[in-house]
């Protein structure tokens, strides 16, 4: 738990030291003042309503054990095995099959799963996956995913603010080359950010959702499908919000050619492999 806020800390200045020097190519001293009050704004907002933004984002529609008992009940089992506190429900309305946890801590956590999961998956393979994303909640790494989801959107909508107004140089004159080097290099570096969520994550919470459920098996076979499905069916969602894909339990993307420079996600075949191997001790 403390190294994940000692991440949370570094996280969280590396991103106000991020808008500092965007604030300063674009505006010189006086915007990379604006852009640290700025950037520090946002942190702390992030910091409580991010789990929010993500959820709209993704059109993400709350329900309960009324509205979607099946999906619901799995959820509240697996959170009565784990003596965790019971998350918010969501369900998006998306085709293809992929869930994320999202909050600041469990005691207010949510965990959303699509339409396309539930279609796809059976019992025993959805109860795998949930158990995955509550083993995120448990470990308490939401947080981080979240907070660098938001705030690497954030960051390239300032790039994109440099692109079209041009930077300064060191003595406050216009410069359109400065400009257009942050629109490169900043969703680069946010990208980066985002990295600082380890994949090693993934693997914990594989392992650790799998002792949830109590069968390695059925996380991997989840796991198998997704992958084979994720691929051929767009997250629109998603696509329009990619900074929150590296939340997700597989990669939501389409465009996965330059991927692995920048991989949030380990190698599902090794996940998978894994999970086998936990399977059989």
């Amino acid at each position: 738990m403390l190294n994940n806020w000692l991440k949370t800390t570094i996280l969280m200045a590396a991103i106000v030291a991020l808008f500092g020097m965007i604030g300063a190519a674009i505006g010189g001293q006086s915007g990379m003042l604006l852009a640290l009050l700025v950037g520090g704004g946002m942190n702390i907002f992030a910091y409580w309503f991010s789990d929010k933004m993500v959820l709209k984002m993704h059109n993400a529609r709350e329900v309960d054990a009324s509205s979607s008992p099946y999906l619901y009940n799995i959820v509240k089992d697996i959170a009565q095995r784990a003596e965790m506190p019971m998350p918010r429900v969501y369900i998006i309305d998306e085709a293809q099959p992929n869930a994320f946890a999202t909050g600041r801590n469990p005691q207010h956590a949510a965990v959303a799963a699509t339409r396309g999961i539930l279609q796809m998956l059976d019992e025993r393979e959805l109860r795998g996956v949930m158990a995955h994303e509550m083993a995120h909640v448990q470990h308490r790494d939401i947080l981080i995913s979240t907070i660098a989801a938001t705030m690497a959107g954030a960051i390239s909508a300032l790039a994109n603010f440099a692109m079209f107004f041009g930077g300064r140089d060191e003595r406050g004159r216009s410069n359109p080359l400065i400009g257009i080097l942050v629109a490169l290099l900043a969703p680069l570096a946010a990208s980066l950010i985002q990295m600082a969520i380890s994949r090693a994550r993934e693997f914990e919470a594989d392992r650790g959702g799998a002792e949830f459920c109590g069968d390695p098996n059925a996380l991997a076979d989840a796991l198998v499908k997704i992958d084979h499905y994720a691929r051929g069916i767009p997250m629109m969602s998603a696509e329009a919000h990619p900074e929150t894909a590296q939340m997700m339990i597989m990669n939501p993307l389409s465009g996965r050619g330059l991927s692995g420079l920048f991989a949030t996600h380990p190698a599902t075949e090794e996940r998978v492999a894994r999970l086998r191997a936990m399977a059989r001790r």
